[in-house]
């Protein structure tokens, strides 16, 4: 990081293993999509000699997009490891998708990393959502930097583009971001832009110089340092404001020369302790050159400046039962405590965990104890069936791009993937057989987009309901429901992107087609009036007839009462064993609805009076002439619809306060409070119909320009307006038809 030249030991074909945590650095890049994080992580392996000088994994395939629907998509959609090795330290690369409908995976890059890169495009800037994971980040304290990436844009400025990071992430305290190197611009082309061609070191004034192709580092030109002047003393500054020593600063104001190595030392601690926050240029490689622009210090970055394994604080332990344990180290010879980050399927070698080693050391073909309680969302509520299982860990590889290359072991603060668990789900925790535990979940955002699907065809049905399982084990975003009031399967995501990649592996690794049909709510009907009828079911045809007469009332109930049943019948006008077959009549037709086809709820029905026939009286006959009672009550009463409605909780940045409430209002929502959150946000509480946001994950999320979020939770069943109760009838009316 001090501008000096590293050395390398990783090759291509051979998975670099780690042998204590001290030689691990795990990493997660984060940004928007499109910010050049994967072709980042590419240029990071082909210069640690990882991907060798072809540059490629595979003919037309990177590093990190090697799924299929990756190619298809030309985006990342999972989170993948890419493992390199540079200067003795195996540097653990997590590349996860800028899209926001795949957050998931992006929280789970953050719980296996120790640090975060922040890649934001030299051209586009930064948008709201990677802001809210900085935030996230800095509330747990996890070490930063900033990689400026696309500087070959013609509308690229990395000294604005600074500026905006520090005015973003800066916070109170913008001198925490500083860049460590400013781009040296090249000869300018035949359209008068010109190339970043290498990079101006701040502490040691050296340029490294890329333009042949390979990192060379010299003296600068005497017209360089003038130009580097102030952004130095910023830097120096900057360091020593964070320093340890305290007697630092004084030293400096005082006029004394600080070494370099003295800065170098304590900006190495400072960004480790996630106090600073350097900003660093990087640019893929040219077509036959080795290394990629600022790749070598952004490498020399993570070896020395980012914390080590043992540096990060483990998360809490219990027992299966909940006891709590004590706090565990990063030691590779303590108690075993893994944990599943990622779940997939190999389509060779079947499910495949991608596993974070916090404690001991894992190995293959030995029995572990696998627990889990599942992942917990907002709320604190756990997302999965808790489950105790023993299972013997499989072989246990290093991936690569589409290569999952053998390891002998992961060692405390390392990850692999693990073969052939079968019963692990990702947010599971591995433990000794002897010794059980669970790591403490991490939180996972709940999934609020319906989708609700049917089998394409006969043949789809039979492996639906196995599919859609294994598909929620791998991806704890997704949330199967099966709705007993519309008896639809509704598929929970988090937006369009999510569902059709949901829906394109199910189709891809399991072989089941699926329809996307319209979602429905759970519509209810009710009696809005007091009303009175007859049932009368009589039929003579030979034989045995059929006869039962019952008069009921209905009378409307408060909400929530569901259906009562009475009887106030006098005189033995219905014998008694058949006054529960008309109860049964009532309730099975309260079920199936009188008016729309939606169930009955919130009504009184008493029998109060009617007929038997000696002979032809029978339970089927009562619980007919029950149900038709209760259709004649209908038929003759004003019915009124009811639409389930949402507690909506909106948090949103100031600035789009106004809109998201204009928003509510013409969903038929009804905003009942504010509240200011510090930060600069709002917590709009509203009430909501379940049928206006359906689609309110997406709506909002270009509302706000990625920067809100919202959770709901049913709150009660209430009438719907009189013209879309009519509009819902007629629907009604045309389906049976």
């Amino acid at each position: 990081m001090g501008d000096r030249t590293s050395t390398h030991t990783g090759a291509a074909g051979r998975a670099p293993v780690a042998d204590r945590p001290g030689s691990i650095r795990n990493v997660v890049l984060v940004g928007h999509g499109g910010a050049g994080k994967t072709t980042l992580v590419e240029a990071l392996a082909q210069t640690s000699g990882a991907l060798g000088r072809a540059g490629r994994v595979e003919d037309g395939t990177t590093v990190s997009d090697h799924d299929d629907i990756e190619h298809r998509q030309q985006r990342s959609v999972q989170l993948s490891l890419v493992p390199l090795e540079w200067d003795g330290v195996k540097v653990n690369l997590l590349d996860t998708p800028g899209y926001a409908d795949f957050v998931g995976e992006l929280r789970a890059g953050l719980r296996a990393a120790d640090a975060a890169l922040f890649v934001v495009s030299a051209a586009d800037g930064v948008d709201g959502s990677t802001r809210l994971v900085w935030e996230e980040c800095a509330a747990v304290g996890m070490p930063r930097a900033i990689v400026v990436t696309h500087l070959e844009a013609s509308r690229a400025d990395f000294e604005e583009m600074t500026d905006i990071c520090r005015r973003v992430f800066g916070g109170d305290d913008p001198d925490a971001v500083l860049p460590l190197y400013l781009p040296l611009l090249g000869e300018p082309g035949p359209d008068g832009h010109a190339p970043v061609a290498g990079l101006i070191g701040l502490l040691s004034q050296r340029i490294c110089d890329y333009s042949a192709g390979e990192r060379a580092e010299r003296a600068p030109d005497p017209e360089h340092l003038p130009l580097i002047a102030d952004a130095r003393a910023r830097l120096i500054e900057g360091i020593i404001a964070e320093s340890e020593d305290e007697t630092l600063m004084d030293r400096y104001l005082g006029g004394a020369d600080v070494e370099v190595e003295t800065l170098v030392r304590d900006l190495e601690k400072a960004v480790a302790r996630g106090v600073f926050h350097p900003v660093l240029a990087a640019a893929p490689a040219a077509e036959g050159a080795r290394q990629g622009l600022g790749t070598v210090e952004l490498l020399e970055l993570v070896t020395r400046g980012f914390p080590t394994p043992g540096e990060r604080e483990i998360p809490p332990v219990t027992t299966p039962d909940g006891r709590p344990r004590p706090p565990l180290e990063c030691d590779p010879d303590g108690p075993l405590a893994a944990e599943v980050i990622k779940t997939s399927s190999d389509p060779y070698v079947g499910r495949m965990s991608l596993v974070r080693v916090f404690s001991g050391t894992l190995r293959p073909d030995v029995p572990v104890h696998v627990c889990g309680h599942g992942l917990t969302d907002h709320d604190g509520a756990s997302t999965g069936q808790p489950h105790d299982v023993d299972e013997r860990v499989g072989a246990l590889t290093s991936p690569f791009g589409g290569q999952q290359r053998h390891v002998p072991l992961a060692v405390a603060g390392d990850l692999a993937c693990v073969a052939k668990l079968t019963r692990a789900e990702t947010g599971d925790t591995l433990s000794d057989k002897g010794d059980p535990l669970v790591m403490e979940p991490w939180v996972m955002p709940d999934p609020l987009l319906p989708v609700a699907v049917e089998a394409h065809a006969r043949s789809d049905e039979d492996r639906l309901s196995q599919g859609l399982a294994r598909l929620t084990a791998e991806d704890p975003t997704l949330r199967l429901e099966q709705n007993p009031d519309t008896r639809q399967l509704v598929l929970w995501c988090m937006g369009e992107a999510h569902r059709d990649v949901a829906l394109e592996r199910l189709r891809t690794r399991y072989g089941v087609r699926v329809d996307a049909v319209p979602h429905r709510v759970a519509l209810r009907e009710t009696f809005a009036e007091r009303a009175s009828a007859r049932g009368r079911h009589v039929k003579q045809s030979g034989g045995h007839g059929q006869y039962a007469v019952c008069e009921i009332t209905v009378e409307p109930l408060p909400a929530g009462s569901g259906v009562e049943f009475a009887d106030e019948v006098v005189g033995g006008a219905v014998p008694r064993q058949f006054i529960p077959s008309v109860e049964k009549g009532v309730r099975a037709q309260a079920a199936r609805g009188v008016a729309t086809g939606c169930p009955l709820v919130d009504v009184r029905v008493t029998l109060v009076d009617g007929k038997a026939h000696s002979v032809d009286s029978s339970d089927a006959a009562f619980q007919t002439a029950g149900a038709l009672a209760l259709r004649e009550a209908a038929a003759g009463a004003r019915i009124h619809l009811l639409e389930p409605v949402d507690e909506v909780r909106v948090t949103v940045a100031d600035e789009y306060v106004g809109a998201v409430m204009s928003d509510l209002s013409g969903r038929r929502g009804r905003v009942v409070g504010t509240e200011q959150i510090p930060g600069g946000s709002t917590l709009v509480r509203a009430e909501a119909p379940q049928s206006e946001i359906g689609r309110y994950a997406v709506d909002l999320r270009s509302l706000s320009h990625g920067t809100g979020r919202f959770s709901r939770s049913y709150l009660r069943h209430e009438p719907v307006p009189r013209q879309v109760a009519e509009r819902i009838r007629g629907q009604a009316e045309s389906r049976v038809a």
